[in-house]
């Protein structure tokens, strides 16, 4: 690195779901010198919107810039003069309708009551109809790209959405001049300037081999959808680490940054986190864990994967494939669970011990044998991304008794996400592209129960990033190859990442009672969830009418 650099600094913004998160990072070693977090006004819009909606108000990402940014540098202590370049990443598929100038549709009056013109968050599974017909058409026609994403294309995605928008609201969609991830939006609102990135457009727009779905296929889905790509998404791709251009006037007044500092082109939250963790070889797989798991690898040669949610080339770094495979829901099933099932007494015990209810549940569970609870879970309380691409299905727990206790099920969805991942490495391997080590960044890390779980059923070492903010140490990194301080990412990732290796190691005889219970995993996982009983998606149907009460 050339000597003027030694003093220079970037940012990293990572834009969550409920949160975003900056950081100031010196760029010659990835020390994090300051972070804030800026909680969402409105969050997860979710409230008097029919079932499976998730929308969000890009002015709580607007607001992100001008808090989190400022209290990361205050916190800092760095001279603003040292900041040579700003990135950011974000949750995907999130996208939003926009006017040419970048103005949310949503912002526009007249469209403000419309839902359809507020972006839809990645959780948002309202889509699936239009999903299903997308994959229907495409496997009918032998469309080239379907399997490069495992077969199947999800509700999540950009297509599904924006069919969506069309057939349900024809006025927005009309209106709308651009299609745009918030990946590549909160890009444009800091640098002046539309992009996309190839990450989101690879994973989350199908773009194969320096294109998209043909104009054909998406007029057979329906006429007024067949110029979607030339009006809606089309336009210059960036490699990741590339500068989408310099930081506006306005965004510097926002953020406290010197105006015309290097703005990189946007980027997934997963995917930025590789570098940070220097998981970025050929068969190191990530997990970045959370809400949900987001699980990214890299490989020298091509393959098709199926059940994974896409292979990339650059989609996670210039010149490999990236895999791409996740869990809808794994933090968010703890969750859900601890909020909605979890007796009064538990939380007025984890109250008196001074800890979480999570923490307390944790700590029953993890005196547990390894199938003492009796019980296998699926993990599809929010769907399933890995290997069935299906959102409509949902959670079992096999095994209930009137001894079952909560920690027994907090445990049993513990070892269900675990088996989840399972399912994911043997699909990989089955495919010809095994996983070699396994790396794991998120907020999970920090349950030590959990992460040892893993291990045994899995049977690999964890390593684990020793930062507790992934993507945007992530994202910090690639404003650095933007700024000229690193030639490439690969680089950045030698001086800036940070990894602690063989964090948790697999018992072997832990790992071999766990191979008993995923046996059983796995019959229920192909019973529900490759048609041999269709019960869940009937219940789904009959959930979603009119139900007669009385």
């Amino acid at each position: 690195m050339p000597g003027e650099d030694a003093v220079a600094h970037v940012v990293g913004v990572d834009f969550g779901t409920l949160s975003g998160r900056a950081v100031v990072v010196r760029a010659a070693d990835g020390e994090e010198l300051g972070s804030a977090v800026h909680e969402y006004a409105r969050g997860v819009i979710e409230s008097d919107l029919p079932p499976s909606w998730a929308l969000q108000d890009p002015a709580d990402w607007i607001e992100v810039l001008k808090v989190a940014v400022p209290e990361a540098l205050a916190a800092s202590g760095v001279d603003p003069a040292q900041v040579v370049g700003i990135a950011t990443d974000f949750t995907a598929s999130t996208p939003l309708p926009v006017l040419a100038d970048g103005t949310p549709l949503c912002w526009v009056e007249g469209f403000e009551q419309r839902p359809h013109a507020w972006p839809k968050l990645w959780k948002h599974h309202a889509a699936q109809g239009q999903a299903d017909r997308i994959n229907a058409l495409a496997e009918e026609r032998g469309e080239a790209w379907l399997p490069r994403y495992g077969g199947r294309i999800s509700s999540e995605w950009e297509f599904a959405k924006a069919l969506q928008v069309l057939e349900e609201d024809p006025e927005v969609y009309q209106r709308m001049d651009r299609w745009v991830e918030g990946a590549d939006w909160i890009v444009w609102q800091l640098s002046g300037v539309e992009t996309r990135n190839a990450c989101s457009a690879g994973y989350k727009a199908i773009r194969q081999d320096g294109g998209y779905p043909s104009r054909e296929y998406l007029a057979a889905l329906n006429p007024d959808f067949g110029g979607f790509v030339e009006e809606k998404i089309e336009g210059p791709v960036h490699a990741l680490g590339d500068r989408a251009g310099g930081l506006t006037a306005q965004a510097a007044e926002w953020t406290g940054l010197p105006e015309g500092i290097a703005v990189a082109v946007g980027n997934v939250d997963a995917h930025v986190t590789a570098p940070a963790a220097r998981a970025i070889g050929p068969g190191q797989m990530l997990m970045v864990m959370g809400t949900s798991t987001c699980h990214v690898m890299n490989a020298e040669s091509l393959a098709e994967v199926p059940g994974m949610c896409g292979v990339v080339r650059g989609g996670i770094i210039p010149g490999l494939y990236g895999y791409e495979a996740g869990q809808t829901g794994v933090g968010d099933i703890f969750g859900w669970f601890v909020d909605n099932l979890v007796p009064p007494r538990y939380h007025d015990e984890a109250g008196k011990r001074g800890i979480g209810v999570h923490e307390y549940l944790t700590a029953l569970a993890g005196e547990q044998a390894i199938g003492q609870h009796g019980l296998v879970a699926l993990d599809w309380e929010n769907g399933n991304r890995s290997v069935l691409v299906d959102h409509q299905l949902s959670g079992v727990i096999v095994g209930l008794t009137l001894a079952t206790r909560p920690e027994d099920v907090y445990r049993a969805l513990i070892e269900a996400t675990a088996f989840g991942t399972r399912v994911i490495l043997e699909a990989f391997a089955d495919a010809g592209v095994p996983v070699q080590e396994l790396f794991a960044a998120g907020g999970l890390l920090k349950n030590p129960v959990l992460m040892q779980i893993y291990a045994d059923v899995t049977r690999f070492p964890l390593h684990l990033i020793e930062s507790e903010q992934g993507p945007a140490l992530g994202s910090a990194m690639h404003a650095a190859v933007a700024a000229g301080i690193y030639d490439d990412i690969q680089a950045a990732a030698a001086a800036m990442g940070k990894v602690r290796r063989d964090a948790y190691l697999p018992d072997p005889a832990r790992a071999e009672a766990y191979d008993a219970l995923f046996e059983h995993y796995k019959r229920l996982h192909d019973h529900f969830g490759r048609g041999q009983d269709d019960v869940l998606h009937d219940l789904r149907r009959i959930g979603g009418k009119e139900l007669v009460h009385g």
